[in-house]
């Protein structure tokens, strides 16, 4: 291995890793941004449910 091939070998190898760095850079400010602004999906709550039974509403004699 020459000195070129060992400094384009060392140039690859750090721009490499600083690439992945910024990958990871962005990967972690989009999660914050998830994080802060997401609400969380509820699909399963417990008024979703099939078995609950239908809203009763008051009716006049209920009511007096």
């Amino acid at each position: 291995m020459d000195m070129d091939q060992a400094a384009v070998w060392l140039c690859g190898s750090i721009l490499t890793t600083l690439g992945f760095l910024v990958i990871i850079g962005g990967i972690i400010i989009v999660n914050n941004l998830l994080h802060k602004y997401w609400k969380p999906v509820k699909i399963f709550t417990s008024d979703s449910w099939a078995f609950n039974p239908p809203a009763r509403f008051i009716t006049e004699e209920d009511k007096k």
